[in-house]
């Protein structure tokens, strides 16, 4: 992220506005734009891409805070909620619906830096876990169908598992592309022939 982080601040009431935006002057140098009004949020939050998004919510229903959750794009940045009273369950549905920090009892002006390096921190942590688990699924799809492709080499020339997985790796060398590649033209192509 930058040097100067730009903030979003999601906030109705423009006195309270004020005291977010007057907390964040405090707490260091921000690029900060407020937003009062809740319709087209994620529209208006995606004109301006923030680095992190803050928003300040009296009393939240479970359907508003999914929604504000979802439209300030928590899988693209840190989203910071501030809540002055909470029911049963919510804060649950605000970290699944992918809200960064959930903090209960209002924003306090004190509070304010250090919950936002906590949702960065936690924003980055996810987003590297979400990567390495994507990676992974990759590597496992790609494993399946190289698998595949040296069953039906096996099946084919008669030969066993290792010799397989050399022919397939030859090929792969021979064309200059990578194994799993290969693989999944020869399982499509044996998908077409038969």
């Amino acid at each position: 992220m930058p040097d100067t982080l730009s903030i979003i601040v999601v906030e109705a009431d423009p006195d309270r506005a004020r005291l977010i935006v007057d907390s964040l002057r405090e707490a260091g140098e921000f690029d900060i734009f407020v937003i009062a009004e809740h319709t087209s949020l994620a529209r208006q939050i995606s004109a301006r891409s923030p680095d992190v998004v803050l928003i300040d919510i009296a009393d939240p229903s479970r359907d508003m805070l999914e929604e504000m959750a979802l439209a300030s794009g928590p899988l693209e940045r840190p989203v910071a909620m501030f809540v002055d009273r909470s029911a049963e369950g919510l804060s649950a549905a605000a970290i699944e619906a992918g809200v960064s920090a959930y903090v209960v009892d209002g924003l306090k002006p004190a509070r304010l830096k250090p919950v936002l390096d906590a949702a960065t921190a936690r924003f980055r942590m996810f987003q590297r876990m979400r990567t390495e688990l994507a990676e992974t699924k990759k590597a496992l799809e790609e494993r399946k169908v190289i698998d595949r492709a040296k069953g039906m080499i096996m099946k084919a020339r008669g030969v066993g598992e290792d010799q397989a997985y050399a022919i397939l790796r030859k090929a792969a060398m021979d064309q200059g592309k990578r194994m799993a590649d290969v693989a999944a033209a020869l399982v499509t192509a044996a998908g077409l022939l038969s």
